[in-house]
């Protein structure tokens, strides 16, 4: 009942204002804010307003909204796990299938990679001396903050 009478109040301060509007001669404006302030009275009148009351003072309702809730936690929370395993356990299962030799594989491993010639390959530097450098800019910014 209280849920009817604020939608009854808002939809008549709705229509009061594109009334305004209106005598300010913005006509399109005005009908756009008419439309919209008659949804609440629609909404009262379809029944979905007693509805909605009816669940939010529902403790049935609340408990079965935090149900959901709970679920939709476990869904994303599966999902990440997943994601940072490296696929599901079936795909985990095959992988491992595949790395022992146990199943044959219906294309070869190497099938899937680039062919790149020698000429595109970037010259790799050694693993020795890209550690140098990393520890170099290290030091020299430490030594920089007196450290």
């Amino acid at each position: 009942m209280i849920a009817e009478t604020v939608c009854s109040a808002v939809s008549a301060a709705g229509l009061g204002i594109a009334a305004v509007t209106a005598y300010r001669k913005r006509f399109l404006a005005a009908v756009r804010i008419a439309a919209y302030s008659l949804v609440p009275v629609a909404l009262v009148l379809t029944g979905i307003v007693e509805w909605l009351a009816d669940t939010a003072f529902s403790p049935t309702a609340w408990v079965g909204f935090g149900l959901l809730g709970v679920a939709w936690v476990l869904f994303t929370t599966t999902r990440m796990v997943e994601r940072r395993r490296g696929g599901s356990r079936r795909e985990r299962r095959a992988a491992a299938r595949a790395a022992r030799g146990d199943a044959p594989t219906a294309v070869a491993p190497a099938a899937s990679a680039p062919s790149l010639g020698q000429g595109s390959r970037p010259a790799a530097r050694p693993a020795a001396s890209r550690g140098d450098d990393d520890f170099s800019d290290i030091e020299a910014i430490l030594k920089k903050h007196g450290i």
